[in-house]
């Protein structure tokens, strides 16, 4: 059912190494950053919820039943978008990286909104 939907994807991963490699990339773009007080702070939640994003994906196994399934989607959902907000606070001059971040993190969404749609009709 959900390699279904990301057959559909141009790209040659699956959702959940998708989701590994977006905290992976974040980790490495925090590297870069300039380091200061505001960005420590932000950096703190950014790696949090990306890092969160492939956890909860991994936990929403369909053996959980349905209902658990759809909530822990909803969760990895969620972390993206927080993610996101997370990325469009962080002060830096690597706007091609973030704004890279950014994308994908839009994508995973619009995923992970997809999937869940589809298991709730």
């Amino acid at each position: 059912m959900i390699k279904d939907i990301n057959k559909s994807k141009k790209t040659e991963y699956n959702l959940e190494e998708r989701t590994f490699i977006f905290a992976k990339s974040v980790r490495d773009f925090l590297k870069l950053l300039p380091k200061n007080i505001i960005n420590n702070e932000y950096a703190k939640q950014l790696i949090r919820s990306s890092g969160s994003v492939g956890a909860n994906y991994i936990e929403a196994n369909e053996s959980l039943g349905k209902k658990d399934f759809i909530m822990r989607l909803k969760i990895s959902r969620k972390e993206v978008k927080e993610s996101k907000y997370w990325l469009d606070l962080i002060e830096d001059d690597l706007e091609n990286r973030r704004d890279s971040l950014a994308k994908e993190a839009k994508e995973l969404v619009l995923i992970f909104s997809a999937i869940i749609r589809k298991l709730e009709n």
